[in-house]
């Protein structure tokens, strides 16, 4: 049995405040420290690369006074707007009850859309923005590490190949990998002190180059980028491709917020990590208008000639934490699809006790480990990757923003002038940075797209097969009332004990129950009939938790409800049950429940392929036993075939 979306009438409620963060000021403050760790790394490292794919390569801007304070303005507004403005003062606060990140804001949106027509977009919105950051999850890793990794070269270039280089990246990334299991609160703890130290690092780099030519600081005049265009002109424009590297990793402040906080997370961006990457990339521009020949890595050149294996080594570092925020957003955002059926069912590992959302999931580490690896083996260098990298996001951002927008014009019931004016700004410059990043689709950007449209093939088709093995099991399902009168006639054998029988539909008699009477023609005395219900919302208030009602004839309707950042937990959460008589003793407490085998047959429904690849995912779901925590030694199992 899978747990089905709970419909809800709330509708979205504008927060009035940023979360729970703010009760405990030494709390929120550590929090932000371990955020610089897990939220900005992957930010964080940008310089590594983003102005040097500008002006270095097959397609790079020639290196002169009007190009350098072009590109500096353009990416000082990208961060002060996508970053600063969009994400940090808007975005954040369309947190769902706490939790962030493109399937959360779907989640709140759904329910309460006007007509089918509205939550069918809102759906489809989400699940292809949720499918683009898997794909970021997975360049990411590749792209940080490996661009850190290749300062070796310039170091001693005869020494580290090509093929060495991608061999210590691909140790890195394994050691990286491995390194998820102990949970995001150890990382976190682990990688905050030492991002706080990389930021300071840059901004220390930043100002000493500023000083030596302090002229490049004109370049946070806007004009400087208007002229940039002018003078380009196509070239121009293509060049914001390489200029939303800096803004990479937006997406997952808004992630990460179930893990943090808001409070923590704007404080480690205003206080840190802006003031230090806007220093650095200026004092990189200085660099290059000083020394045009520093183009080929002008981070590492920022360092004096005795640091530059130190340097190395820190931006490797720096480069491993980059890619924790994609990849415990990745974690976040498969529970939230499980719980709301876009996902089949996994094993979820919670790491923390006391903070909520912390959690590890080993087959999501596995494939995002696989497809880095993968990434570094077959693109070899970080500027080959680059040509792969901000596709996703770019359209992730756009989905983001007309999301966002739906909320603010609905149900914040922002003036219709004031909500198109909101949307239209930032979607332009969303829509700018996507059309500049299509020009890569064929130099690698074909890798993002292929993967995402892989995974919301897989997202939606187990969607639209749990809704069509529903759809057949409700047509031969039996009211429970019926039922009951039935056995009436011809009582079976009741049996001392009492019996769970799981059901996606509570209202109707599941087939575990029906088959149960009809081959072995014994009951229990006390038959609970149970339906688990995940609502559109991360936590559910446990007094709210579970409900139930006595049908008569020892049986009972019980449904069970959790958030979608929750772990369902029948056997805890049964012992509420108060109106069955005598209390459970969950050590006798027999659970039944219907094990499908789904058969594809070319009835009306879902193309063949999809019923065949929603059966697959079936058969290796993680097996409902484990989910809901029952007690291996008291399930019983009855199967039946489906037809789809």
């Amino acid at each position: 049995m899978t747990p089905a979306p709970e419909a809800s009438d709330a509708q979205p409620a504008m927060p009035a405040h940023g979360g729970h963060d703010a009760a405990d000021p030494r709390r929120w403050k550590l929090l932000a420290l371990a955020a610089l760790g897990v939220v900005y790394g992957d930010i964080g490292t940008s310089p590594l690369y983003s102005i040097r794919e500008c002006f270095h390569g097959p397609h790079a801007l020639a290196v002169t006074e009007g190009n350098v304070l072009g590109v500096l303005s353009l990416i000082f507004w990208a961060l002060t707007l996508v970053i600063s403005v969009k994400y940090l003062v808007f975005i954040l606060r369309a947190d769902n009850q706490g939790e962030g990140g493109i399937l959360a804001l779907m989640a709140l949106l759904a329910p309460a859309g006007r007509g089918m027509a509205t939550r069918t977009w809102v759906v489809v919105l989400g699940l292809f923005g949720a499918a683009f950051l898997y794909a970021d999850g997975m360049i990411t890793p590749a792209i940080s590490v490996l661009s850190a990794v290749e300062g070796l070269r310039l170091a001693a270039p005869t020494v580290f190949q090509t093929w060495l280089v991608e061999l210590i990246a691909v140790a890195i990334l394994l050691g990286l990998f491995r390194l998820q299991a102990r949970g995001t609160a150890r990382v976190g703890a682990m990688f905050g002190p030492f991002m706080l130290c990389w930021f300071l690092l840059l901004a220390v780099l930043g100002v000493a180059h500023i000083a030596a030519l302090p002229s490049v600081l004109k370049a946070i005049n806007p004009v400087y980028a208007f002229q940039f265009f002018m003078e380009n002109d196509w070239e121009g424009f293509l060049i914001l491709g390489t200029v939303f590297l800096v803004v990479t990793g937006g997406e997952a402040l808004y992630a990460d917020i179930g893990h943090f906080g808001i409070l923590p997370i704007r404080a480690s961006w205003f206080g840190v990590v802006f003031p230090a990457l806007l220093l650095n990339y200026f004092g990189q521009g200085s660099l290059l208008l000083r020394d045009p020949s520093s183009a080929v890595h002008p981070l590492f050149e920022m360092a004096p000639d005795w640091a530059l294996y130190p340097m190395i080594a820190v931006a490797t570092l720096a480069a491993v934490m980059a890619s924790q925020a994609v990849i415990t957003g990745s974690f976040s955002l498969t529970l939230q699809a499980i719980q709301l059926g876009y996902c089949p069912r996994l094993r979820i590992d919670h790491t923390s006790s006391d903070q909520k959302g912390q959690i590890y999931i080993p087959a999501v580490n596995r494939s995002l480990m696989i497809a880095s690896i993968a990434l570094v083996l077959g693109f070899q260098s970080s500027s080959n990757l680059a040509a792969a990298y901000g596709i996703a996001i770019t359209i992730t951002m756009v989905v983001t923003t007309l999301l966002f927008y739906v909320l603010v014009h609905h149900f914040w019931k922002w003036p219709t002038w004031l909500a198109v004016l909101f949307a239209g700004f930032f979607l332009g410059i969303d829509l700018a940075f996507f059309g500049a990043n299509l020009m890569k689709v064929f130099h690698g950007g074909w890798f993002p797209l292929a993967i995402a449209a892989a995974i919301y093939v897989l997202m939606s088709t187990w969607q639209d097969g749990r809704r069509l093995l529903a759809e057949r099991l409700r047509a031969s399902m039996l009211s429970t009332e019926l039922f009951v009168a039935d056995l009436l006639t011809n009582p079976p054998i009741r049996v001392p004990g009492v019996a769970v029988f799981m059901s996606g539909n509570p209202m109707g008699t599941p087939l575990a129950l029906r088959q149960n009477v009809a081959h072995n023609h014994v009951l229990h005395d006390r038959s609970i009939i149970l339906g688990v219900q995940t609502a559109e919302a991360p936590h559910v208030d446990p007094d709210h938790r579970l409900e139930t009602e006595e049908i008569g004839e020892g049986f009972y309707r019980a449904t069970l409800r959790y958030g979608f950042m929750e772990e369902p937990n029948v056997p805890r959460d049964l012992r509420q049950m108060d109106n069955v008589g005598d209390h459970i003793d969950l050590g006798t407490v027999s659970y039944y429940l219907g094990r499908e085998t789904l058969l594809a047959t070319p009835h009306s429904g879902m193309y063949m392929w999809r019923e065949s690849l929603f059966s697959f995912l079936s058969r290796n779901a993680q097996p409902a036993t484990l989910f809901f925590h029952l007690p291996a030694d008291r399930v019983v199992e009855i199967g039946a075939q489906v037809e789809l």
